[in-house]
């Protein structure tokens, strides 16, 4: 069987334990070598959300991810500079496993419902299978009207895309900041690592 490899993207402003869930749950679900984390320099739907410098998200993954040896962090994305593209990342990523590695690229229900309005949809589901991860208040019934109908080698977009439910994880990287900024507690949604860092740096106060 050709290795498989999870691309778990996203700005990690900062990191918390639901990210970890949702890629060792993918990891085992579908049988991945390692879950590579790829922290944006900047996100193309958030681009206007001001964030955290490059470098304080990038350490944070390193922090939270320094004890799972299944789990590693690129910073294509931050050494690339400008918009990142997820069809960016698929090729550099793909360059370095080569063109037998199963790419499995894994995102949010809510980021799925807009990936007709992402950089060349079809060409990312010739590169890659789409893990739709469930989010409270983002249904994946109907996915197949939020994505191309087939992909740019001909197969069909739906046979590109796979579900990934989970159980509600009611954690996001805006809360901590918030509570963060309102001295309110924040210390076991994110690993303990990570929660040294914010205290240390001062970040989001």
């Amino acid at each position: 069987m050709n290795l498989r490899f999870g691309i778990l993207g996203g700005t990690f402003d900062p990191i918390h334990i639901g990210h970890l869930i949702i890629a060792e749950e993918a990891r085992h679900r579908y049988d991945l070598e390692k879950v590579i984390f790829v922290p944006a320099f900047v996100s193309p739907l958030k681009a206007e959300i001001e964030c955290s410098s490059p470098s304080h998200r990038l350490k944070m993954v390193e922090l939270a991810i320094e004890k799972n040896d299944h789990f590693s962090v690129s910073n294509t994305e931050i050494e690339r500079g400008g918009i990142s593209y997820t069809i960016d990342t698929l090729r550099e990523t793909r360059e370095i496993y080569g063109k037998d590695a199963e790419l499995f690229f894994i995102v949010g229900a809510d980021a799925v419902r807009e990936m007709l309005k992402w950089k060349d949809p079809e060409m990312i589901l010739s590169e890659c299978t789409i893990v739709a991860v469930s989010r409270p208040g983002f249904p994946l019934d109907h996915l197949e009207d939020f994505i191309p109908k087939r992909s740019s080698d001909g197969k069909p977009g739906t046979e590109r895309v796979v579900i990934m439910e989970i159980p509600s994880i009611g954690i996001s990287s805006s809360d901590i900041r918030q509570r963060v900024a309102t001295g309110r507690p924040f210390r076991y949604m994110v690993p303990e690592a990570v929660w040294s860092y914010i205290m240390q740096t001062g970040l989001y106060r």
